[in-house]
C-alpha cells in the first residue's frame, strides 16, 4: 500500500511591527502615517546648528536630531533604550546624547556606549536605539524611513534639477494642517493654478478651461494639459525616485532675470495622520553672473511673492474636512489626483502585507 503524503500549507511568518511603532501598521494606517522604505526630506539643514540636537515628529514617530562632534547630522527614535525616556530631553555629548533619566548615554548609530548607574552590564554595547541612514544635500537633512527592521536603504539620488551643477535653487519649507495625502493631492491637480492663484506674480495667463492627459514614463508619469504650455502650470510631472517628488515649470517673464525654465521641486513628509511637512526647492537653470543676478533677485523680490502663492495653498488645505476625499464628484480634470491615490493606496496595500507576514 502506498501512502501519499499531502503538501503542507505555506506557514504564515509572524506579523512584524513598524520600525518605530511597535504594533503592525494596517494599509489604513500606513496610508495615514506615510508610506515607508523610501528617503523623505526631514529637516533643513540650517535648523539643525553644531552642536545641537532637535526632536521632530515624523510619520508619526517621534525622532531625535543632533549633530555630533564631526557636524555630521544623526537621526535616532526619540526614546532611550532603558526606560523610553526622550533622548531630545537629555544632554548632548558630542559624539552621543545621554538620557536625562538615568544618564544613559546613545551614540549616533543607536548604540549603548555607556551606562553610569552600572558600568559593564549587558546593555553596554549593545545597538538598541533605532537609527536612520542619513544623508544631507540641497540644503536638506534626507532619511530613509524603513518599513521593518531588516529594510535596506534604497540608493540615495537627488531629482534632476537638484542634482545639476547648471541648476540654482532655493529651498522652502512649510508645516501645514491636514493629512499630507491633500499635499499629494493639490500639486497633481494643476488646474487649481489659474483659479486660487489667478492673482499671483506668475500664474495670471492662460484659460480658466483646459483638457488634460496622462503621458507615462520610465520614473512615473506627466499630468499635463494638452491645449496649453507655458502660459500657467500647465503640467506636472510625478517621479518615483530615491524618494517621491514632483518636477513642475511656472512661466517667468523678462523681470524675473537671466536664467532658464523657472522649476519647482516638490516633495512632503507626514508628520502624523494630521499634519505635513512641506518642501519646495525653487530652481533656475542659470549660470556664470547671471545666476548671481538671478539669486538677488530671487531674494530681493521673487521670493515674498512665492510665499504669497504658496500661502494660498495652505489656505484652502488646512480647511478642507480631514475626509474632504471621501466623497467626491471628480472628472477629467483630476485625472491626476485619482492616479497617485491609487498608486498610494497599492503601495499602502503591499506594505501592510509585509508587516502582517504575508508579502
Amino acid at each position: 500500500m502506498t501512502t501519499t503524503t499531502q503538501p503542507s500549507a505555506p506557514t504564515k511568518a509572524k506579523p512584524r511591527h513598524a520600525v518605530g511603532m511597535r504594533r503592525t501598521l494596517t494599509a489604513d494606517e500606513l496610508a495615514a502615517y506615510g508610506l515607508r522604505d523610501r528617503w523623505y526630506p526631514i529637516l533643513p539643514s540650517h535648523l539643525l546648528a553644531a552642536g545641537s540636537m532637535q526632536k521632530v515628529t515624523r510619520l508619526g514617530v517621534d525622532w531625535l536630531l543632533f549633530r555630533d562632534a564631526t557636524g555630521r547630522a544623526r537621526m535616532l527614535e526619540d526614546r532611550c533604550p532603558h526606560r523610553s525616556a526622550p533622548l531630545s530631553a537629555g544632554q548632548h555629548l558630542g559624539d552621543r546624547v545621554a538620557c536625562r533619566y538615568h544618564g544613559v548615554q546613545v551614540d549616533g548609530t543607536g548604540t549603548v556606549v555607556s551606562v553610569p548607574g552600572m558600568p559593564g552590564c549587558a546593555l553596554e554595547g549593545r545597538t538598541a536605539t533605532v537609527s536612520l541612514e542619513v544623508v544631507e544635500a540641497a540644503g536638506a537633512i534626507f532619511a530613509f524611513v524603513p518599513l521593518t527592521e531588516d529594510s535596506v536603504a534604497t540608493p540615495f539620488v537627488l531629482p534632476d534639477r537638484l542634482g545639476s551643477p547648471d541648476h540654482s535653487a532655493f529651498l522652502n519649507y512649510a508645516e501645514w494642517a491636514g493629512p499630507w495625502r491633500f499635499y499629494m493631492d493639490n500639486v497633481l491637480d494643476p488646474m487649481h493654478g489659474a483659479f486660487l492663484h489667478r492673482d499671483s506674480h506668475s500664474m495670471a495667463g492662460g484659460e480658466t478651461a483646459a483638457r488634460f492627459r496622462i503621458r507615462e514614463t520610465e520614473r512615473g508619469f506627466f499630468f499635463e494639459k494638452t491645449d496649453q504650455r507655458g502660459k500657467n502650470f500647465d503640467w506636472v510631472e510625478f517621479v518615483r525616485g530615491s524618494m517621491d517628488h514632483v518636477d513642475l515649470e511656472i512661466p517667468y517673464g523678462d523681470e524675473a532675470g537671466p536664467g532658464g525654465p523657472f522649476g519647482i521641486v516638490g516633495m512632503s513628509v507626514p508628520v502624523d495622520a494630521d499634519n505635513v511637512a512641506v518642501f519646495h526647492w525653487r530652481t533656475r537653470q542659470v549660470q556664470g553672473w547671471q545666476r548671481e543676478v538671478w539669486r538677488f533677485l530671487y531674494r530681493a523680490c521673487l521670493e515674498e511673492k512665492h510665499w504669497v502663492v504658496l500661502e494660498q495653498d495652505r489656505s484652502i488645505l488646512e480647511i478642507l474636512a480631514q475626509d474632504a476625499d471621501a466623497d467626491e464628484h471628480l472628472y477629467q480634470h483630476d485625472l491626476g489626483v485619482s492616479r497617485i491615490r491609487r498608486l498610494y493606496r497599492a503601495d499602502a496595500a503591499a506594505q501592510a502585507k509585509v508587516l502582517a507576514g504575508e508579502g
